[in-house]
């Protein structure tokens, strides 16, 4: 099967920071490609490259050596406007001081299909509709999104992402700022996008269970390398995670379910 996004011995380094003592972040030598329809979650500590990558492959990063490719074609080559209607990202929160309606939010999705018009066709129209029943925030369209909760401000970005027709599909630590509650309904919604219609999509986050549960496969960075790429039984290896992390960990499958669980093994008197 072709890839839909491949990166190709990618590399990055940030510029030199002004204390001498402290080293610029360095990205070398990454490669891996994300099938269609699959869900590739990317795990790793702080400072390991997940957001650089991010910033990759939606172009306000360049890379500093490597190739990066989207459907056959260099992502370099690409205007900004056929990068966003092909990739579409959900930040980890909505931008504060934000006085748009769901509507507005998830119209402004339709813009690069056409950046130089400044009003909704019918089109763009019945196509925000869709992608907000598609997140069950349609009821919410006439509110202002300062006063809806985590879960639903989360679900109306999603929807804004869904309006751009994407081909890619990716998230920025999606239940990051959510309680227990809204966190099943983003993770129960991103299954439904992934296995019924089919979205690829990249999923970054720090909580090592929830991309295990939801992940076809996933990446393990560390320092801005590769550490390992595979299935989530290969790459939640206790003495994996546990060199990457700097901590002891414990992976164990639940009776209940036997889905993975990674929880620090914390040593007796702690």
């Amino acid at each position: 099967m072709t890839p839909l996004v491949e990166l190709r011995g990618v590399g990055f380094v940030y510029p030199a920071p002004e204390r001498r003592q402290a080293r610029p972040f360095r990205l070398a030598d990454v490669s891996f490609a994300i099938a269609p329809g699959e869900l590739l979650g990317v795990v790793g500590p702080n400072s390991a490259g997940k957001t650089t990558v991010i910033r990759l492959l939606t172009k306000v990063l360049e890379p500093t050596t490597g190739e990066i490719v989207l459907d056959g074609q260099p992502v370099g080559c690409l205007t900004h406007w056929e990068l966003a209607r092909q990739v579409a990202v959900v930040p980890q929160e909505v931008p504060p001081a934000f006085p748009f309606t769901v509507e507005q939010l998830v119209l402004m999705g339709r813009y690069p299909h056409a950046p130089g018009r400044f009003f909704e066709r019918p089109e763009d129209l019945a196509v925000a509709r869709e992608a907000m029943a598609a997140t069950g925030v349609q009821e919410l369209a006439p509110c202002v999104l300062e006063s809806l909760s985590g879960g639903e401000r989360q679900r109306a970005m999603l929807a804004r992402a869904l309006a751009q027709q994407p081909r890619l599909l990716i998230l920025d630590e999606p239940t990051a700022h959510l309680d227990l509650r809204y966190q099943a309904e983003v993770a129960g919604l991103l299954r439904r996008l992934n296995r019924e219609q089919g979205v690829t999509i990249l999923l970054v986050s720090h909580d090592l269970n929830l991309a295990a549960e939801l992940s076809d496969r996933l990446l393990l960075l560390a320092g801005g390398r590769i550490a390992r790429v595979g299935p989530p039984a290969q790459v939640l290896d206790e003495s994996l995670l546990t060199a990457v992390y700097g901590c002891p960990v414990s992976v164990e499958r639940s009776r209940g379910h036997g889905r993975l669980v990674v929880q620090v093994a914390w040593s007796e008197g702690r």
